[in-house]
C-alpha cells in the first residue's frame, strides 16, 4: 500500500514543470503584445491614405459593387468562383464576404480597406506570438521571433496591398486552429479539439493553402513539441482533419469552380521549374533587399538566396546545442505552406508574389531559436540589441518599399522596373501613362506585344489606344483577339464603337446589350444604347431601357423623355 502511495507521488512530482534558467536575472520586456501592436501602427501608418493600386482590387471593390451591395452573397459566394461565377480556378468565399462586409462601411474607399488590412496583420501578430509561448520558447524570445513578424518588409505586400488580406485571414484562422490543436493534443478537452475543426474549416474556405495546415500542424506537434504519433489525443484530430478536407472538397466540387490544372503533367513540370523559387523566397527573408510589387522568377536573382541559405546552414550547425527535430519541424512548416506556390502552373500565374511568404516565413522564424544567434555566450540583453536593430532596419525597407503600394503609378512602375521581362507588368505601366506620356506608353505596349501577343487585357489596351488615335476600323481585330484570350467586358463596348463606324447598329446594340448584362451601371453604355434605340425607331425598347437608366439613378435626356412619354 505505501509501495503503490510512493509510486503515486514521484508520478506527479515528474509532471511538475522545472523553472528555466534566465540568462539575464530580471531582463523582459514590458507589456510585449502592447508593444507589437504599437510598433506595426508605427510601421504601417501611412497605408491608411493609399489609394489602389489596380491590381485585382479595382476588381474586388469597384467591378463587384453589385454583388457587394446584395448581402445574401454572404451565402451565394460559396456556390461560385472568386472572380467569376463559373470560368475560375478559384474558391474563396470568405474572402468574398470579407470585401462584402468591408464594403457595408467603406463603399468604394480605399481608405476603410486598408484599416482592415492592418488589423488583420495585428490580429496575425498576436496569435504568432501565442503560437511561440505555447511551442514553448522562451518569452524573450518570442516578443524578438514576433516583432521580426511585426515589421519584415517581405510581409509588406499582405498588408498594403488590399487583396493582400487572403494571406492575412487565411493566417488568423491557422493560427487559431494551431493553438487549439496544440491545445488538445495536451489536455484532450473537447470544445479544443471542435474549435480546431471550425478555424480549420475556415481556413479551407479562406484560401487553398489550408489544404497544408493539416500537414504542418502535425510536423510541429510531433517533431517541434515531441508529441507520439499513436498518442490518444492525435487520433481525433487525424480524423477532423480528414473530415474538414471533405465538407471543403464536396462543397468546392459543388460550386461552379474551373479546374486548375494542377496534378496534370504540365504542373509536374512547372513545379521541377520553380523550384529554384524556394531558395528566391528564402533570400527574401533573410536578405530582404531585391522586394517587387510583380515579381517573377526569370527576373528575381538567385545569389541573396545562395547567401541567405548558406547563412542559415551555417548558423544552425554553430549550435551545438539545436534540436533536429525542431529543425525539421520548423523547415518542414517552410516548405509545406509554401507548396502552394511551387504548385500553381504557369498558365494560371506565372507572379512570384511576396504576400504567399506570410505563412511560410512563420517556418524559418521557428529555426532561428535553433541557431547561433539565440544560443552563444551573449546575454539576453544583447540579443535583444542585436534583433531590434535587425527589426529597426527592416522597418525603414518596410517603410519605403510600402511606397510602392500607394498608387497604381507607384505599383506598375515598381512593377516594370523590377520585372523588365513580364508583358503584364510593361502593359498596366503602358496603360497608365497613356495620357501623359504617350510616346512611352505606345512603346511599352510594342515591348509587351513582342513578349507575349496573347498576353491577357494586351490586345483590348493596344486596340483602346488606336481608337483613342481614331484608328477605330484597327482596332476590330485586337478586340476580338482579346475576347477569345479572355472575354474581357470592355471589348464589347469598344466593339460597339466600331460596329458604329461600320454603320452596323444591330451589331452595335447588340454588344451594348452583352455589355450592360455584366455591368448594368456604365452611364455611357446605357446612354448609347438608348440613343441607338431611339436612332432606329425602337420605340418600346427605348421606353424600357429608358426607365431602366431612370431607376438606376442615371440621367435621360429631357427631349427623349418627352419623345417617348415619360
Amino acid at each position: 500500500m505505501s509501495k503503490n502511495k510512493f509510486k503515486k507521488a514521484a508520478t506527479v512530482s515528474a509532471t511538475v514543470p522545472q523553472a528555466p534558467i534566465a540568462a539575464d536575472k530580471g531582463f523582459a520586456i514590458q507589456y510585449p503584445q502592447l508593444l507589437l501592436v504599437a510598433v506595426v501602427l508605427l510601421v504601417y501608418f501611412p497605408v491608411f491614405s493609399f489609394g489602389f493600386t489596380e491590381l485585382d482590387d479595382t476588381i474586388f471593390i469597384r467591378e463587384f459593387r453589385a454583388f457587394n451591395e446584395d448581402l445574401n452573397n454572404i451565402i451565394v459566394a460559396f456556390g461560385r468562383g472568386l472572380f467569376d461565377a463559373v470560368k475560375d480556378p478559384y474558391y474563396r468565399p470568405l474572402f468574398s464576404d470579407m470585401m462584402i462586409l468591408n464594403y457595408r462601411f467603406s463603399g468604394e474607399m480605399p481608405g476603410g480597406y486598408h484599416f482592415v488590412n492592418v488589423l488583420l496583420h495585428i490580429a496575425s501578430l498576436l496569435l504568432l506570438y501565442r503560437l511561440f509561448i505555447k511551442l514553448g520558447i522562451k518569452e524573450i524570445y518570442c516578443f524578438l521571433l514576433s516583432l521580426l513578424f511585426a515589421v519584415h518588409p517581405v510581409l509588406s505586400q499582405a498588408v498594403a496591398w488590399i487583396p493582400g488580406r487572403n494571406d492575412t485571414m487565411l493566417a488568423v484562422f491557422v493560427l487559431l486552429f494551431f493553438l487549439n490543436s496544440i491545445s488538445y493534443a495536451s489536455s484532450g478537452k473537447l470544445v479544443d479539439l471542435l474549435l480546431a475543426s471550425l478555424f480549420l474549416l475556415m481556413a479551407f474556405f479562406t484560401k487553398e493553402t489550408a489544404v497544408f495546415a493539416a500537414p504542418a500542424v502535425f510536423v510541429l506537434l510531433v517533431l517541434y513539441k515531441g508529441i507520439k504519433v499513436q498518442d490518444r489525443n492525435m487520433y481525433p484530430q487525424y480524423a477532423v482533419w480528414l473530415l474538414c478536407f471533405g465538407i471543403w472538397y464536396a462543397a468546392r466540387s459543388a460550386a461552379t469552380i474551373q479546374s486548375s490544372g494542377i496534378g496534370s503533367a504540365q504542373a509536374f513540370s512547372d513545379l521541377l521549374h520553380r523550384l529554384p523559387v524556394v531558395l528566391q523566397y528564402l533570400g527574401k527573408i533573410l536578405l530582404p533587399f531585391n522586394l517587387s510589387v510583380f515579381p517573377t522568377q526569370q527576373d528575381t536573382v538567385m545569389y541573396f538566396g545562395i547567401v541567405a541559405h548558406i547563412t542559415l546552414v551555417t548558423l544552425v550547425l554553430l549550435n551545438k546545442k539545436a534540436n533536429k527535430k525542431a529543425i525539421i519541424g520548423a523547415g518542414a512548416t517552410f516548405l509545406l505552406f509554401l507548396m502552394p506556390a511551387l504548385l500553381v502552373p504557369d498558365d494560371l500565374n506565372r507572379q512570384t508574389f511576396e504576400h504567399r511568404l506570410y505563412l511560410p516565413i512563420i517556418g524559418v522564424l521557428l529555426i532561428l531559436p535553433q541557431t547561433l544567434l539565440f544560443n552563444s555566450t551573449l546575454t539576453d540583453k544583447q540579443i535583444t540589441v542585436i534583433v531590434v536593430a535587425i527589426c529597426v532596419l527592416f522597418a525603414g525597407i518596410n517603410y519605403k518599399h510600402q511606397r510602392n503600394f500607394e498608387s497604381p503609378i507607384a505599383f506598375w512602375s515598381q512593377a516594370a522596373a523590377t520585372s523588365p521581362n513580364s508583358p503584364y507588368a510593361l502593359m498596366m505601366l503602358a496603360a497608365r501613362l497613356d495620357k501623359s506620356e504617350i510616346k512611352r506608353s505606345e512603346q511599352m505596349f510594342r515591348q509587351a506585344y513582342a513578349l507575349n501577343p496573347e498576353e491577357k487585357y494586351l490586345n483590348f489596351y493596344i486596340a483602346e489606344m488606336l481608337q483613342r488615335k481614331d484608328s477605330v476600323l484597327a482596332s476590330e481585330p485586337y478586340l476580338l483577339q482579346e475576347k477569345k484570350i479572355s472575354d474581357y467586358i470592355q471589348c464589347d463596348f469598344y466593339l460597339a464603337r466600331v460596329a458604329m463606324e461600320k454603320r452596323d447598329p444591330n451589331s452595335a446594340i447588340a454588344y451594348l446589350q452583352r455589355y450592360l448584362n455584366r455591368d448594368k451601371y456604365n452611364p455611357m453604355a446605357n446612354n448609347n444604347l438608348l440613343l441607338l434605340f431611339v436612332e432606329t425607331n425602337q420605340a418600346d425598347k427605348a421606353k424600357q431601357q429608358a426607365q431602366q437608366m431612370i431607376r438606376l439613378g442615371m440621367d435621360v435626356p429631357q427631349n427623349i423623355r418627352q419623345q417617348l412619354g415619360l
